[in-house]
């Protein structure tokens, strides 16, 4: 990855709706070697994916809450579970595995307290493998979605 693939990169961090042809006017490039980089870069994983950054509380998700999770046990096996299982519940819009104590940071995202509560109750606290499930409201996100430095 050169200069300009990092360009390409910064550019359509901060805008993923441009055209190719505002890509390459931007980058300084001619649109066929533009297009070709961008699709090396799709291709290789680096660019994963578009999508439209949403914001929660317009929506109706009003409350998030973090929650730490810490296993019974870490072998393979309970890994496996448990990660399978956080990937079934929509409102887990972030998870981290951890080094240490917790081994899981979950970053949970709901309507309200009431719905954190049915959820906690329902789907967290069955959630395979799991000794202990610590929350956490989040007061104010500071930063969100920031761009990676490029």
């Amino acid at each position: 990855m050169d200069k300009i693939d990092r360009k390409i990169l910064a550019e359509l961090q901060s805008n993923g709706r441009l055209s190719i042809t505002e890509l390459a006017e931007k980058v300084g490039l001619s649109l066929s070697p533009c297009h070709r980089r961008l699709r090396t870069l799709e291709e290789s994983g680096i660019i994963k994916g578009y999508c439209a950054q949403l914001e929660a509380s317009r929506i109706g998700l009003n409350f998030s809450t973090i929650v730490f999770v810490t296993m019974k046990d870490g072998d393979k096996k309970t890994i496996t579970h448990f990660e399978e299982a956080i990937l079934d519940i929509p409102h887990i819009i972030q998870a981290q595995r951890l080094f240490g104590d917790p081994d899981y940071l979950l970053h949970v995202i709901v309507s309200d307290l009431t719905s954190f509560q049915k959820l906690y109750d329902e789907k967290l606290s069955a959630l395979p493998g799991v000794q202990r499930l610590t929350s956490t409201m989040v007061m104010k996100s500071v930063i969100s979605n920031r761009l990676l430095p490029l």
